[in-house]
């Protein structure tokens, strides 16, 4: 709070203090003794300063209470019992109305004690960012498996139509360079932004993962085409990972090509005549 807090009734104006009624409802925070009158309406109205707050929630107290919210942040989570009427969100900021009835809640309009608790009916907002850098890491180690299987499809692939041998161990150790992408891209985000953490990141182990092929292999071209991959796979995600509401469709577009892809190219592989004992010689100076 960085201003006092008032609240005006009718034509009074009475300043809050700290604490609250012994037989409040809620177990911190800062009253005032209103002294109402017996009457069937009383209009009241109060500003709040406050900064720091990352949500704002409403409890529906009234017979019909009705709350109205305009705000220039443009990732609202509306959450709570109640979602809002009507909403709009832009990327200036959103509007959401509530309106919430006497009869939608777990309480009477009139107890005493503590027997009833009316935060369980509680509605607002929470004003998130829908994407940040730790997030952000989330979403590409959700893609770990993804670029693990593509990799070693891969490698299959270049080992079936090429008759190379490739040990399983090799498989491991391109693998283990595949995770260890993650961790490097933890630890360097931790120290500058998240883009040029992911760039560092996927540099280094597409270089490593490509010297490695061709020291194995003794294939510029083998060596290549896996680095291209990757590189592929890494933009593909890097695109999917910055969007919010279209990730969903591009990356099942992507994966849709990815496989359209995979199923061409094995089309013409006869799976019941591998003979992986047959290993071509690759000219080392390619």
């Amino acid at each position: 709070i960085k201003e006092n807090v008032y609240i005006k009734i009718q034509d009074s104006l009475l300043a809050f203090n700290p604490g609250k009624d012994p037989e409040g409802l809620i177990g911190s925070g800062i009253s005032a003794n209103t002294a109402w009158q017996n009457v069937s309406f009383t209009r009241f109205s109060m500003k709040l300063n406050i900064n720091g707050s990352s949500f704002l929630y409403f409890d529906p107290v009234g017979k019909e209470t009705n709350v109205e919210i305009t705000s220039n942040w443009n990732s609202p989570k509306f959450d709570g019992n109640f979602l809002p009427y009507y909403r709009e969100v832009t990327d200036t900021g959103f509007v959401a109305q509530w309106k919430v009835l006497h009869l939608n809640r777990n309480f009477p309009q009139s107890f005493k004690g503590h027997k009833y608790s009316i935060t369980n009916s509680s509605f607002g907002v929470q004003l998130i960012k829908s994407v940040d850098e730790y997030q952000k890491n989330t979403r590409a180690g959700k893609y770990a498996i993804l670029i693990l299987a593509l990799t070693f499809v891969t490698f299959f692939f270049v080992q079936v139509l090429n008759k190379l041998k490739i040990h399983p161990i090799q498989y491991i150790i391109v693998g283990l360079a595949l995770m260890l992408f993650y961790t490097l891209l933890i630890a360097i985000s931790e120290q500058m932004s998240f883009n040029w953490a992911y760039f560092i990141a996927s540099v280094a182990i597409i270089s490593m993962i490509g010297l490695y092929v061709k020291a194995i292999l003794g294939s510029n071209r083998i060596a290549f085409v896996l680095s291209s991959l990757l590189a592929f796979l890494y933009g593909f995600i890097f695109t999917i990972i910055q969007m919010e509401d279209y990730s969903l469709l591009i990356g099942s577009i992507g994966l849709f090509i990815i496989l359209a892809i995979i199923m061409y190219l094995s089309k013409d592989v006869d799976w019941y005549d591998i003979d992986f004992e047959k290993v071509k010689e690759i000219n080392r100076k390619e």
